[in-house]
């Protein structure tokens, strides 16, 4: 995954820029970078912020950046934001992206235009330079970025530092939010809303799917409207948008205590108390705790200052670890108690296979799990949320393979809930995690927490769906 936050100001705008970005590090941890324009010329640092948090490896760098334009970027890829010299000019640009046909406008560049790619990530090209290119084949900027919005596929949303200010772009299909801020004598744009609040910005706009703008000191210039048809990403209220955020109007942790509370209307089991897998799934669990009026209690405490989110190390040596290692069991809230779990999803299970193995080793008597949001049957193709290669990677579809005996399968079947397969892949997902009871969140319930129309929601990973336009929440 990855965030971004660019200012454009009327004084310098450093420490606004880089207390900005850094609250986009929950997103991503392998690479940080700030860009600022002072007058004609750029200043950059890009760090590997892997082993170390944002504020740590850039607070040397900020004393001698100066500028009244900056644009910053978190990225699990690629280093960015990158400085280009085209025939439009110098500029910096920053993406969160996920570019599914990047062989194809790559060889595209190689066969059609002659381009060359400078810029290395990972082995193969940067990203972030692809989509400089593809804006660089028009006469504007306005144009680049539209010509570059219709050629690619998957996601991309983009700011862009020039001489006029700063471009802010939402993905096509807006799938990853962009939002505007403004406080006096500057204007912000960022991923995450969370990131305005102590730096004094407000809310002045959400950017729609496929619109362009252009921001600078005294206003906010549209360049290109918005598109009619949205399919922003619905994981980011039930797992990875920060609580304090707010996409389409629709608070983070409101959602979740309706997601929980949808949960605890769905279930009749008998427990003592209910708790969240820290972080992201401690807002469902009290919503479920405030619908049932069974208690809140937190049997686990997280070790954060050292440890990443386990679901985005690559290795899964890593993964097990930082799983194992940062979650701290509380035995005298546990032992003996009837305990139910609040889960944002069940991605791998890679962190819950251990967790509750130590639980059970703590002495709970039973052990319940309540992801909020369905099985994940099919593999994000649009964001890179996960750090997993591939989709039989997940919980699910290693059921799937067990239940079918690797044979080849229709997956419709078991993302229909209620269906025989359905129920066989989740008994396969509990029993393999040593659960007493699984049941996962209905897509209806999800939808309706939100609180967005299905239509406008991306729910592929569930349901196989690319922009079903089908009124669903009638089909409950």
């Amino acid at each position: 995954m990855g965030g971004f936050f660019g200012v454009v100001s009327k004084d310098d705008c450093v420490t606004d820029l880089f207390y900005g970005t850094d609250y986009h590090s929950h997103l991503g941890t392998m690479r940080g970078g700030l860009a600022v324009r002072d007058g004609g010329a750029f200043t950059r640092h890009i760090h590997d912020i892997s082993n170390a948090q944002f504020r740590s490896k850039f607070q040397d760098d900020i004393r001698t950046m100066r500028g009244r334009g900056g644009i910053g970027v978190i990225s699990d890829t690629e280093s960015q934001p990158l400085i280009i010299y085209s025939h439009l000019g110098v500029y910096a640009i920053a993406t969160v992206s996920r570019i599914a046909n990047e062989e194809e406008l790559t060889r595209r560049a190689f066969h059609e235009t002659r381009m060359h790619f400078s810029e290395m990530s990972g082995g193969g090209i940067n990203p972030t330079e692809l989509v400089a290119t593809l804006i660089n084949e028009r006469d504007s900027f306005d144009d680049g970025i539209r010509h570059a919005q219709e050629l690619i596929q998957g996601s991309c949303s983009l700011l862009l530092l020039t001489n006029a200010g700063i471009y802010a772009a939402r993905d096509r299909l807006g799938r990853t939010p962009v939002v505007i801020g403004a406080k006096a004598g500057a204007y912000a744009a960022s991923l995450e809303t969370c990131a305005f609040l102590n730096l004094g910005y407000t809310i002045n706009s959400y950017l729609g799917p496929g619109e362009i703008v252009l921001i600078a000191p005294d206003g906010i210039e549209r360049k290109k409207p918005p598109n009619d048809r949205m399919q922003i990403c619905s994981f980011l209220w039930v797992y990875y948008g920060y609580p304090a955020s707010t996409y389409e109007g629709v608070n983070v942790e409101e959602a979740r205590y309706r997601c929980g509370a949808a949960l605890a209307r769905a279930d009749d089991v008998e427990i003592d108390m209910v708790a969240g897998i820290p972080d992201s799934g401690t807002g469902h669990a009290i919503g479920y705790a405030n619908e049932s009026k069974i208690p809140y209690g937190r049997p686990f405490t997280k070790y954060t200052p050292t440890w990443p989110r386990s679901f985005m190390p690559q290795d899964q040596a890593m993964r097990d670890l930082v799983a194992r290692m940062k979650l701290l069991p509380i035995k005298e809230l546990i032992h003996g108690k009837r305990l139910l779990f609040c889960e944002d999803s069940i991605v791998r299970g890679t962190q819950l296979k251990d967790t509750i193995q130590g639980l059970f080793d703590a002495g709970a008597r039973e052990v319940h799990m309540r992801p909020a949001c369905p099985p994940l049957v099919y593999g994000c193709k649009f964001l890179n949320f996960s750090r997993s290669k591939s989709e039989l990677d997940l919980a699910s579809r290693k059921a799937i393979r067990e239940l079918e005996k690797g044979a080849a399968v229709e997956l419709a079947e078991y993302a229909t809930a209620d269906s025989e397969k359905y129920e066989a892949m989740v008994d396969r997902i509990r029993q393999r995690l040593g659960l007493t009871t699984l049941k996962y969140q209905r897509l209806a319930d999800m939808v309706k927490a939100i609180g967005l129309p299905k239509e406008k929601l991306c729910t592929y990973c569930w349901d196989g769906c690319e922009g079903c336009q089908e009124d669903f929440l009638d089909k409950a």
